[in-house]
């Protein structure tokens, strides 16, 4: 009898719990006739948030000449387009050379770490982060090492955690800001405070910052890579999120700072870029489209916009549930609630996810898919129209209810 095929041994410690065991069996579920709340994805067209009609119209009239590689960085008027924004978003000294078009900034994150990682070497990670960091960072041959974000503290990266754990095979840290899953939104004192760490230990800073352009209550979002020019930083952001378009796969990668000490960093990430060919040509149509277009989400988090509307709705009705505190975000599309495990003493917080999805149809992320270390949140998307979120909510607290009866905690 022949052996089994077994996976590679580089994927003992890759994990990505937002498709993962409980996604598997709320498939199973709905083959079985059931209908799922999902709440487990910032997947934004399925609750019909549409992209912006003037970029689909763009895609569509040049389609017929989009069938051609294009340079492995991507076409120029894209990248220019991109130059532009980080001019206004005040980094400094990117030109056309040093921008990145990837098939969303998920593969462009996946191949910052390959052209860096030796075995061994270590990327400071947030906990909680959004779990491809962790698992490009493991894939890489690398060493993902997580630093506290301070719930306390509305999320924010604890700083003298962060130093803590620098040591000599420190590579670089990472920024998610906005945050995802938290919805964090960091203050300028404290991106200064963590360029500063990178100064001190000659770190690359690697800045994901996606959502930065869905901010509420009149929050305004710094690029951390505009207060220094003398480290390295490589920033990621791309269409998904900020003008709905997640399926486009319309990503992108800037190198800035102190690209002199980094030639033969860059040079391995040339080298990546080649070796895939280049990113799907029609997404990269829509970014200049998108770039310069009106700015549509700017209606959509304005107070009565729809997802602000949204999450403060889903935020009211997490907050009144017995043992449920959340801070409340300040961007991005997910909350990253806390139960009190005095109140419900959780162990296996994935159990606790099956749990929901069995008895209530409701589908979210355990708190521990996010890198968290103590088995007591979950995160929660607020993206369907208000009546199904609170729908959702109303059965997530039905589930709680049940729960602390259980316990005997009620």
């Amino acid at each position: 009898m022949l052996p089994p095929i077994q996976k590679s041994a580089k994927l003992a410690n890759v994990c990505y719990d937002i498709r993962g065991p409980v996604l598997e069996k709320a498939r199973q579920m709905e083959e079985d006739g059931h209908k799922i709340i999902k709440l487990n994805i910032g997947n934004l067209a399925v609750f019909g948030l549409e992209p912006p009609d003037e970029i689909v119209q763009d895609m569509i009239r040049n389609l017929p000449q989009a069938a051609g590689y294009t340079d492995s960085k991507g076409l120029f008027a894209p990248r220019k387009a991109i130059v532009h924004y980080t001019q206004e978003k005040r980094i400094a000294g990117v030109t056309v050379d040093d921008v990145y078009l990837g098939n969303g900034a998920s593969e462009l994150i996946t191949m910052s770490m390959n052209a860096l990682l030796n075995a061994g070497d270590e990327i400071l990670v947030p906990a909680p982060d959004y779990p491809l960091w962790t698992a490009s960072v493991s894939l890489s041959g690398g060493t993902p090492v997580h630093y506290l974000c301070d719930e306390a503290n509305g999320w924010i990266p604890d700083l003298d955690d962060m130093a803590r754990k620098i040591t000599p095979r420190t590579k670089g840290i990472v920024v998610i800001n906005p945050n995802n899953p938290t919805g964090a939104l960091y203050p300028v004192e404290v991106l200064q405070a963590i360029v500063e760490l990178a100064r001190k230990h000659g770190l690359i800073i690697f800045a994901d910052e996606i959502y930065d352009k869905v901010l509420y209550d009149g929050n305004v979002h710094t690029s951390i890579a505009s207060l220094a020019d003398d480290l390295l930083f490589v920033t990621f952001n791309g269409l998904s999120k900020n003008y709905r378009s997640c399926g486009y796969r319309a990503g992108w990668m800037i190198v800035s700072g102190d690209k002199r000490r980094a030639r033969d960093y860059i040079e391995g990430l040339n080298m990546l870029a080649s070796m895939r060919l280049c990113a799907n040509t029609p997404g990269q149509l829509a970014i200049q489209t998108a770039l310069g277009g009106y700015q549509s989400i700017n209606d959509l988090v304005a107070p009565g916009g729809r997802l602000c509307r949204q999450r403060d709705l889903a935020h009211r009705l997490l907050t009144e549930i017995p043992g449920v505190s959340c801070v409340k975000p300040k961007a991005a599309l997910y909350m990253f609630p806390r139960l009190d495990p005095k109140i419900y003493p959780i162990e296996d917080d994935q159990q606790f996810a099956y749990d929901l999805l069995a008895e209530e149809k409701v589908l979210i992320v355990q708190g521990t898919g996010f890198n968290y270390p103590t088995p007591d949140h979950f995160r929660l998307v607020f993206l369907p129209h208000e009546d199904d979120l609170a729908e959702a909510i109303g059965r997530i607290a039905r589930f709680l209810g049940h729960l602390r009866r259980r316990y005997g905690t009620d």
